[in-house]
Order: C-alpha cells, then structure tokens, then sequence
C-alpha cells in the first residue's frame, strides 16, 4: 500500500459520550495503549484496512472544550495542531447535544475537516428525541453521522464519511463561523484581521481561531503569537484595546464572554434541530439517583456492592482456580517425571512452574474482579460513586476529583497516580498521589486469596472485602494527618457530570476486561519469572553437604525395609518427615536462609515466619511475586500446586496463626508500592515525595501488622 492510501484520524468527544465504545468497534483488536510524548496521559492507537485505506485512528482523551487548562485538554489541543489529523470525529452523546457542541464549536474554529458523530442513537429513539440531522450537518458544515457504538452500527457509514472528507476536504468542507453576537463579533473579525496581516503570524494557523484564544487570554497562543520582533505591534495594540472595550462594556471577564457568546451560539442550533418530549431518558436515571445517591442510603449501597463484587471474585473464582491449580500439579509432576534429576530439573519444576504457576492460578479471581468493575464502569455507577465520596473527599481536604484516581487504584496503582494529572491544584494533586498506593491494587489480590483461603474458609470473602475497607480507612487517617500538617487544606468546588444509566455490552466489558487482565499476565513472563528464578537459585544455592544426621542413609534404609518401622503407611510418613527436614536444612544453608535470617528480628515481633518475611523482599517489584516466592520457597519440599501450599502454610510446624495471616494481608496491603509506582511517583511529584511515600508506607505496614499482631495477642486472639 502506498503513502497516499494513508490517513490519520482522531477521535475527540465528551467523556461518557461512547467515544471508547467508537474505537474499539473502528478498530477492533488492532489496538494498543501507549502515552503522549512527554506525558503520561495514556492514548490508544488503532488501524483498520478500509475500502483501500490504510487507517490510523487515535483516540484522543475525553473533555469538554480544548482551553488547555488540564493535562487532557492540552494534549488532545495539541495533538489536533501539530499532528495534523486528516480528519477529526467528533463523538457526541445524543442525548447530551448541548453540552456535547461546546466542543465542537472550538474544533469548527481550529479549521479541522470534521465528522460529528451522533451516538447512542438508540436511546435518542427511545426516548422520543428528534434531531434534524440534514440541518445540524448544514449549520455545522460538517457531515453527521448516526451510530450506536456499543452494537457497532453506523461505524461504516461513519468511516465512509471521513474518507470522502480526507479526499476532497478543500471541495466540502464549508464550516460558516461561530458567532458570538453582534458586539464581540466584530471584535473577533478585527482582531483575525490583524493576525493575518501579521508576518510573524504567517505560520500560526486559523486566524480567527487565534484571535478567540487571544482574546480568551490562553497563555500559550500568547507566548507562541505575540513574540517580540515579531511584527506583533499593531496586532499587540488592537488586542490591548479589545479587551479594554470588552472590560467597560461588560465589566465582566473576557473569558467569561467568550465562552457566554459560545453556548448561546450553541443555544440558536439546538433551538433549530433538536424536538424534546416532555419526558425523556434522564428521568429513569434521576428516579435511580433519588436512591443510590441519597446522603444516607447511597453509602451502605455502595459497600454492599462492593462486597458483592468481592464476595464473588472468591466464591466464583474459587471453581477455575482448582482446575488451573491441579493443571499446575499435574505439568510440574509430568516434567519431573521426564527429566532426569538435576539442577535444570529442579530449575525448571520448582523455580519456573512452581514460581510462575503458583501466581497464574489467581487469573479467574482476577479477571472477576475487573468484570465487576468494569459493568460499574460502563453502566454509570461509578460516576456516582464519585459523587456520592465527594463529601468525604473535602473531609479528606481534597478536590471531589480526587476519588476517581483513588477508585483507579483499587485496578492498579500506576493508572490512578497518572489520573491525578487532570486536579488543577498541585497540593490536590501531591495529597492524592500520596494516597493512591494505599488502595488495594489487584496485584495484592493473590496474597489475600492465598491467605484468607488457607486460614479463612467461608469467611474469606468478607476477610478480603476488609483489606479494601482497611486501606480506605489508613488512606482516610493518613490524609487528615497529612492535611493538619504538611500539606494544608485548599477547598475547591466540585461539579461532575452524572451520565444516564446505561446497559453494558459485551464487546466492551471483554474488552476493558481483556486490556487489563493482559497486564496480569504479562508480568507471568517477566517480572514474576524473573523473580522466580532468581529466588529458586538463592534457595538452591549453596549446596549443603554436611547435615545434623545422615538424612540418606536412613531414608535409604526406610526405602529398603531394613529398619522395623511398623507398615508402610508410618514408613511412607517418616521418610516424608526426613526428607522435608533435609530440605529445612539446606533451605536454611542457603543464600535465602541467610537473608531470612537477618530478616527474623524485624518480622517475629509481626507473627512472620522467615519465609513469610523473605517473601515481601521481591514484593518490592511486584506484589503478585511475594505468593510466587512463596511458592518457590516451599516447594523445596514436596509441595506441587497451591494446595499444596495452603496446606504446608497451615501446618503446626510453620507457627502461622490465623491472626498472624491476617496481620501479614495487613503489611503486604500498606507497605511500599510496586517499583512501577515508585518510578511513577518520581515522574509525577519528583524524587522528594518518592522517598516520603516510600518510607511512610513501610512505617504503617509494620505498625499496623504490630498493631494487629501483638493487639489480638492481648486479646486472646492469637
């Protein structure tokens, strides 16, 4: 395929406004999640073969107008502008149009060949709204499209719009400009004159786009347009008195004006094509808020679905767990049985599968938890869980914005951290950065599911929903600390958009599953492996030769029936026996026995034993690789599959009460974060904030374990 049968196209729209259900239904699979150049604002690219084409689709992060002020309105401005897109598609919510044309508006101004793509269609249907299609398209100079994203339909056609744009853009593409009333109108036109009889200028875009920036005040086209040397005087001098004028005849800000100016615009078309019955969908919704958001009721709600969701994850995940746990056993037992015994063996059953299987079995409960997520995601909920923590946000002295990144981090921490770009304050976003990691990511999934299945039982659903509540509860204490002390109280207000509810699909809910799930299972070949390995080679190594008793002979006796040691199943018992002392032995010779060693002091007074305490060593990398180490500590033994390990974990010889399971969940839950949001943390806050996030959290891991520990040892608990 040749360069001309190339085009880029981006993708810009609302949040809520199925811009994502768009992709991927344009896009398909052939996608991938990757961040802008510079920043960590996550982008997703897509390519489609069409009608001879060779498409690139970008989908550009959702917002309500392109002033700049956020992380995601300032790279979605300037991927428009420099990136150059043949086309732009707008995505609209149709149910949302006035809103929704705000936006549009500023994209018709920056001269961009535009599709504007009417969404969810089907509900605009159902309830009774009509849109005059053929005189939106004429008043917008841009052709509309109807699609139902989350079903597919329309894309296309859609996709077909936008070709014939890309071709002959020059010959169709006729946007009348945006009026903003008589008086600044004429300011508009005079100020775009003057950009364009400017040469410094030349080069600077769309002129009357630039002078609405101008006279916006956006302090970027000033420092890019009004450059001294420049040839910028008569320019300088007319927007000087533009504003002047505009300050005495409004006495208001010119901003303020413009952005007046800009919705009644938005107003006069909505008036011209847009027919609304008396009732519409967004009455069902306010009937669901009346409840679900209710200042008394909508919190009991929520905990009650999020333990539902855990609940689940445990209960459900419990069935394929086993079967990919006996899959485990029986892979490692094949290879045993295949290879000759030798170090590579032993490298291969023990360090590779045991490492890496003992951490895989978790996947069901995994992709559980993101499914329940996900349908609170794509249904509406979550919008309103954010507005219902909003009063607990500003107890917490943070912006209501704040519990979307926070609500990211119970997935993962990285995400959330990056989420925290789009609070304007910098306090808002240092407190909340802090915060994230103190969220139960999903990586600490597996060590409470080992935990609570081994010591737990039937309560071990509602054990693990306490992890959850716990972290929430330290982030709530850190925060009123944090706040009566280095980082002051700065109250903003909170305004949020509450979208319609809306049934979840499908396509959407494997795909949000599947892109996070695919992180999981990417750390299976790398992180984790890696981990494995090197944790199997500190155990293996050095090789013991000397032990307290010749554990060979006598097992070999034992073997032979030289010894009267009674029938065979006491035979069977004390050959066991010895050979899981022998292993205790070199396992204690080893490299990570020494390291256990030295650990011991500062994890006995937790209820640890040395393997538990050598475990959160690598949770340092990653947290999912503390049950792997495990796994691979104990299966120096005879131990093949997680079973194997809660059964090992519960034996009287290892000393692990349940309360000291459940102070262990309690540290690996609150110590440090994963190194990928260590590093996160230093891009986002710098090096400073990275060492007080990573030595606070190691402090209230340990206390907290103490607390637990040593508190319910005082309780008779222990």
């Amino acid at each position: 395929m040749t360069d001309a049968k190339k085009i880029k196209i981006a993708l810009a729209g609302n949040p809520n406004s199925g811009k994502t259900s768009i992709f991927n239904a344009l896009t398909g699979a052939h996608q991938k999640v990757a961040n802008f150049p510079g920043v960590t604002v996550e982008k997703r690219i897509g390519h489609r073969r069409f009608n001879g084409y060779d498409i690139t689709l970008v989908d550009l992060p959702g917002t309500y107008s392109l002033t700049a002020y956020s992380p995601d309105e300032k790279v979605a401005r300037e991927f428009i502008l420099e990136e150059k897109p043949d086309v732009v598609i707008n995505v609209i919510d149709s149910g949302s149009l006035e809103r929704s044309l705000y936006l549009t508006t500023q994209l018709i101004e920056m001269g961009v060949d535009l599709v504007v793509d009417l969404n969810m269609w089907d509900e605009i249907c159902e309830a009774g709204i009509e849109i005059d299609v053929d005189k939106l398209s004429l008043l917008l100079g841009a052709p509309v499209v109807k699609t139902i994203g989350s079903r597919g339909q329309g894309v296309e056609s859609l996709l077909e719009s936008a070709l014939v744009l890309a071709q002959n853009g020059q010959k169709i593409h006729h946007h009348p400009p945006v009026s903003y009333g008589p008086a600044l109108d004429d300011l508009v036109n005079q100020l775009s004159g003057c950009v364009s009889a400017c040469s410094g200028c030349s080069g600077c875009g769309q002129p009357r786009w630039l002078a609405v920036k101008l006279l916006e005040g956006d302090q970027e086209i000033k420092n890019k347009v009004l450059v001294p040397g420049n040839g910028v005087r008569e320019l300088h001098e007319t927007l000087d008195k533009s504003l002047a004028h505009l300050k005495k005849t409004t006495r208001d800000d010119p901003e303020i004006i413009v952005s007046e100016g800009r919705y009644g615009y938005v107003a006069g078309i909505i008036r011209e094509v847009l027919k609304r019955p008396l009732t519409d969908r967004m009455r069902i919704s306010t009937q669901a808020d009346n409840i679900l958001t209710h200042r008394l009721l909508g919190y009991p709600i929520f905990f009650i679905i999020m333990w539902l969701i855990f609940e689940a994850t445990f209960v459900l995940g419990q069935y394929p767990m086993d079967w990919i746990d006996s899959g485990v056993g029986w892979l490692q037992a094949a290879v045993a049985g295949i290879l000759p015994a030798t170090i590579w063996s032993n490298l291969i059953v023990d360090g590779i599968i045991g490492g890496v299987g003992s951490v895989i079995v978790f996947l069901p409960n995994i992709v559980i938890l993101f499914l329940g997520i996900a349908l609170l995601e794509d249904s509406g909920y979550m919008a309103r869980a954010a507005f219902l923590m909003d009063r607990l946000m500003h107890f917490l002295g943070l912006h209501g914005k704040s519990f979307i990144p926070m609500l990211m981090g119970f997935g993962c921490s990285v995400p959330g951290i990056m989420a925290a770009r789009t609070l304007e304050s910098p306090r808002d976003r240092i407190l909340t950065i802090l915060l994230v990691p103190l969220m139960s990511c999903s990586a600490r999934l597996p060590v409470y599911l080992l935990f609570a299945g081994a010591f737990f039982g039937a309560t071990a659903g509602t054990v693990i929903f306490s992890m959850y509540l716990i972290g929430i509860i330290a982030a709530i204490a850190m925060a009123r600390i944090l706040q009566k002390t280095i980082l002051p109280t700065e109250t903003t207000p909170f305004v949020m958009e509450l979208p319609p509810y809306r049934m979840p699909t499908g396509k959407s809910i494997l795909i949000h599953m599947w892109d996070r799930s695919k992180l999981y299972l990417h750390k299976m070949g790398g992180v984790i492996l890696i981990a494995s390995v090197v944790l199997w080679a500190l155990g293996y190594f050095p090789r013991k030769t000397e032990f307290s008793i010749a554990y060979d002979t006598r097992i070999a006796q034992l073997q032979s029936g030289a010894t009267e040691s009674g029938d065979a199943a006491d035979m069977a018992g004390e050959i066991a026996r010895l050979e899981n002392l022998k292993s205790a032995e070199e396992l204690e010779y080893s490299y990570i026995g020494r390291l256990g060693e030295a650990i011991d002091p500062f994890v006995s007074p937790l209820g640890f034993n040395w393997q538990m305490g050598v475990a959160l060593v690598p949770g340092f990398i990653a947290k999912e690789v503390v049950v792997s180490s495990l796994g691979v500590l104990y299966q120096m033994g005879e131990t093949e599959d997680i079973g194997g390990l809660i059964e090992v974990l519960r034996h009287p010889e290892e000393g692990i009460t349940p309360l000291a399971a459940y102070a262990y969940m309690i540290f690996v839950l609150l110590y440090t974060p994963c190194i990928a949001t260590v590093v996160v943390i230093r891009k986002e806050i710098g090096w400073k904030w990275m060492w007080f996030s990573t030595v606070m959290q190691l402090i209230l891991a340990w206390g907290g374990a103490f607390i637990i520990y040593q508190g319910g040892k005082l309780l008779g608990w222990g």
